[in-house]
């Protein structure tokens, strides 16, 4: 028997996420991950680390190289995860635009999200354009939590009204 068959709510090809770990897990991927923003590119890899934690789409986590440079600068904001450990974040400055907070990182993560180690993650909601794989994505309900929702993902998510306490 398939997963599909014991889940009829996915469809083939599709994951849902409450087949993700708990506790959550980090994954290299080679899935394409773009982000612009007012005709900027922010970013543009195919080298990002995924984060996998049951009830949430993942959150990704891009390379510093693959950043567009001098686009991001820290801000006094500082976070705590039970998994990772702590995170700063980041604001992204293109213009005279300031979009405060867009982004975070683990600059010292826990040894399981070692591989995290400076790559950055960004909120989806105030960006023009993240993708993977081409797919414009939708931002994990919440407003806290970071995941980007795809197609290819079978929720509910994290986030949605009344799943606090999930």
């Amino acid at each position: 028997m398939s997963d599909n068959d014991r889940d009829p709510s996915r469809a083939p090809g599709q994951e849902s996420v409450w087949r993700f770990p708990r506790p959550a897990v980090a994954e290299a991927s080679e899935r394409w991950i773009r982000i612009e923003h007012r005709g900027v590119l922010v970013a543009d890899t195919r080298r990002a680390v995924r984060t996998l934690e049951t009830s949430h789409p993942p959150s990704w986590y891009l390379p510093p190289d693959d950043l567009s440079p001098g686009l991001l600068r820290r801000s006094e904001r500082r976070s705590f995860c039970e998994w990772k450990g702590y995170a700063v974040y980041w604001d992204l400055t293109i213009g005279a635009e300031v979009l405060r907070d867009v982004a975070w990182s683990y600059p010292e993560p826990t040894p399981a999200f070692a591989v995290l180690r400076d790559h950055v993650a960004f909120y989806a909601g105030p960006l023009d354009t993240c993708t993977v794989d081409g797919e414009q994505v939708v931002p994990q309900p919440g407003g806290f939590y970071g995941g980007w929702i795809t197609s290819d993902l079978v929720g509910p998510f994290k986030g949605i009204p009344g799943s606090m306490g999930w």
